[in-house]
Parts: structure tokens; sequence; C-alpha cells
């Protein structure tokens, strides 16, 4: 009887365990994993980064540059010595910090002109991220969607 109370009271644990770690990830935002961009050509891993979060390109659609032969760069950066690093691990997030539920402000990177924005990253979904640049009064935005490596 003592050995099945033992059993019972871990399974009980387990289960109450198993229970709470999706309502623990729901709390964390929901934001980390692999994000493919709205145009299909880039894939961003999202994850925490201290009391923000970070975003990194980790997938090209097109990882060679055509004119070179060599791994694309970050060629539209005005800084010449960033203008040299590839776009595969580029860090795109900078400052992102809580804003609300599942909201996140902060600066994102273009590598597609070299400019820095304001921007807002939204969980809008369990498979859905709303990406948000602005500059002046003007904004604009992508819907990542959550993919696999």
């Amino acid at each position: 009887m003592a050995c099945r109370l033992g059993i019972s009271i871990i399974v009980a644990t387990l289960a109450a365990l198993f229970a709470a770690a999706p309502s623990k990830a729901q709390a964390g935002g929901g934001h980390d994993g692999i994000w493919l961009t709205q145009a299909g050509d880039a894939k961003v891993r999202v994850s925490k980064c201290g009391s923000g979060i970070c975003g990194v390109v980790v997938w090209l659609k097109d990882p060679i540059d055509p004119a070179t032969g060599k791994p694309q760069v970050d060629d539209k950066n005005p800084n010449p010595a960033l203008a040299r690093r590839p776009i595969i691990g580029l860090p795109l997030f900078s400052g992102m910090r809580p804003a609300g539920p599942n909201k996140w402000s902060g600066q994102i990177y273009n590598a597609d002109d070299g400019k820095t924005y304001a921007s807002n990253i939204l969980v809008a979904g369990p498979a859905t991220l709303r990406v948000e640049g602005c500059v002046g009064g003007f904004c604009g935005g992508e819907t990542w969607t959550r993919t696999s490596r």
C-alpha cells in the first residue's frame, strides 16, 4: 500500500508539472523559436536575452551573393567595418524590452537598407509574430510565421 501511495504521489506531481508547462511557456510570450519572414527569404531565431528578446538570422533562401559567389554580407551597412559581416548570424534586434503582454519594443536592423528603426514585436498567435518598424510617423510591418530549422 505504501508503494502504491508513493507511485500515486509521483504520478500526480509529474502530471501537475506537465500541466503547468504550457502556461509557463505562454507567460514567456511564446516568442522563442525560429521564424520565417513574410517574404520567405530568411529565418530568424528569437530567444530570451536578459529581460528582453534577441533575434538573429539563422538561414537565408539565397545565402550566396550571385555577384561575388561568396556568402551574403551586410554590404548596405554605412559602417565599413560592419559591412563585411555575414548576414547569417547577424543580430537584428537591439534593446527589445517588454512593452506589454506578448509585446516588446526596441530597435530592429534592416539589412536591406542598412538602417535601424524603432520597432515593436508582438506575438499574435501560437505561430504568428508581428514585426513593425517606424521612422518618423511612417510605420510598416510584416507577419512572420513559426517554422523549424
